[in-house]
């Protein structure tokens, strides 16, 4: 007989977690103004609110950050790490950040002014947060099959050339700063980007002089997506295709929370010296000196010994399957999924779950109110409280799709938690049809206002 599927590793330390009583639950989401970034942890029983720096390191994290260097310039910790970065990505120049979105700030503050274009393939809460703080504009440039939930297209990632070029055209060179591609695109339900659309891209762009930028937070499991679904690519090792990716870009900001398996840091690569130059003044007044820019050396030590963990395939087989499975789970009972699957997360199409609420009542957000108040698992709304408002007109950005993410931590939770969240995603489901009426806010802030809002019942 074939052997079943087992985890590529085994459990050393563990942490308890505590169920609730779903009268506690509705106590504490109401006073936590029915947004889930506001509850307390130990309010949670299992929590998916994101894959950013949840996951669990290793022995060999564990022990490389014993050894850390703490020298404030100049550690031998930075010097590891830039070993990893140069070996994996071919990046010669990098400087750390505390984060992802600190990498975006320094980037953008040196390469994005007023009135700029960025196009990309649906740049994520924080990139077009930063965008948009500078007074830019993000133009979404995804394939059209990114919002067919049901069309098993393996690369929903994919930027639409014929909708980037006619950005490029439209506008002088000198108007658009960096071309981002996000790898794997998150906010489309965490889908690759195919290599034979990163090399088209960067061939279009080279072609108008405009240089192209990775958001690489997850870029191991875009190059394992790349192996199992891209002809030619069946047979490669994952640091090969890691590789080629990266020879598709002028550079690279990365949330090392991802496929760093860390639990803080980031960094910025780049393959051109001057504009490394042009970042570093704005890394050291934002973040710290270039050898260590907002990261202990404990922690750049653990990151590069997990960069290598992450793009090792058994690692990236079990962690993909994992999320593989729980969408299985929830699609066996008429859920509606993004499929294919994505490498981080499930995500849930919250309008074909809850087609009665109305979109200006959040629909994504009730769902997962939902779902927490059902079983305890905390979830996130990629939907239009993450889109804001359009900083122009002041009014609500309706995106087609209204995602409930269920994102999964990294070496973390087993299948048994999975087969919890969709019984108790499919206990909603079965008692969708009661839940008539949403959420409407109370209290929100001009810029990223899913991480503080308040809301009430509608």
């Amino acid at each position: 007989m074939d052997l079943p599927f087992a985890e590529s590793y085994k459990i050393k330390v563990v942490e308890s977690i505590k169920k609730s009583t779903r009268a506690e639950r509705e106590q504490w989401i109401q006073a936590a103004g029915y947004n889930l970034f506001n509850l307390r942890s130990d309010q949670v029983f299992i929590d998916l609110l994101t894959d950013s720096g949840t996951g669990a390191m290793s022995d060999k994290q564990w022990a490389a950050l014993m050894q850390g260097d703490e020298s404030y310039a100049g550690a031998s910790s930075y010097y590891n790490l830039k070993e990893a970065i140069r070996d994996l990505t071919g990046f010669e120049y990098f400087l750390p950040t505390h984060q992802g979105r600190a990498a975006e700030n320094v980037l953008f503050s040196a390469l994005i002014k007023k009135g700029d274009i960025i196009p990309g393939n649906a740049h994520f809460d924080t990139t077009k947060g930063h965008i948009e703080f500078r007074h830019a504009s993000a133009v979404d440039c995804t394939v059209d099959e990114a919002n067919h939930t049901e069309t098993n297209f393996p690369f929903k990632g994919n930027l639409d050339l014929e909708k980037l070029e006619t950005v490029l055209k439209k506008y002088p060179k000198e108007k658009i700063p960096l071309i981002i591609v996000t790898v794997t695109c998150n906010s489309t339900g965490g889908q690759p980007v195919s290599m034979e659309n990163m090399k088209a891209v960067k061939a279009m762009a080279d072609q108008y002089g405009i240089p192209v930028f990775f958001d690489a937070a997850r870029f191991a499991e875009n190059a394992y997506f790349i192996r199992e679904r891209e002809k030619g690519y069946e047979n490669k090792n994952i640091r090969d295709i890691v590789r080629e990716m990266f020879s598709y870009a002028d550079g690279m900001t990365m949330s090392s929370k991802k496929d760093g398996i860390v639990n803080m840091g980031g960094f910025i690569g780049f393959r051109h010296q001057d504009d490394f130059d042009k970042a570093t003044q704005f890394n050291i007044l934002f973040e710290g000196y270039i050898t260590y820019g907002g990261m202990s050396g404990r922690d750049m030590n653990a990151l590069a010994v997990g960069l290598y963990e992450g793009t090792e395939y058994d690692y990236l087989n079990t962690r993909i399957s994992q999320v593989a499975y729980l969408g299985e789970r929830l699609r066996e009972k008429g859920i509606a999924v993004q499929y294919p699957y994505g490498g981080h997360a499930i995500f849930v199409d919250a309008k074909a779950f809850l087609p009665q609420v109305p979109q200006e009542e959040y629909v994504a957000q009730t769902l997962a109110v939902e779902l927490y108040l059902e079983g305890g698992v905390r979830s996130v709304e990629i939907g239009t409280l993450l889109a804001d408002r359009d900083p122009v007109t002041g009014e609500n950005r309706y995106p087609e799709k209204e995602w409930l993410r269920l994102a999964v931590p990294r070496r973390v939770y087993t299948n048994n938690h999975m087969d919890y969240i969709a019984a108790a995603l499919i206990n909603v489901f079965e008692r969708r049809d009661s839940i008539t009426k949403g959420l409407r806010i109370v209290k929100e802030a001009p810029l990223l206002r899913h991480f503080t809002v308040e809301l009430e019942k509608a």
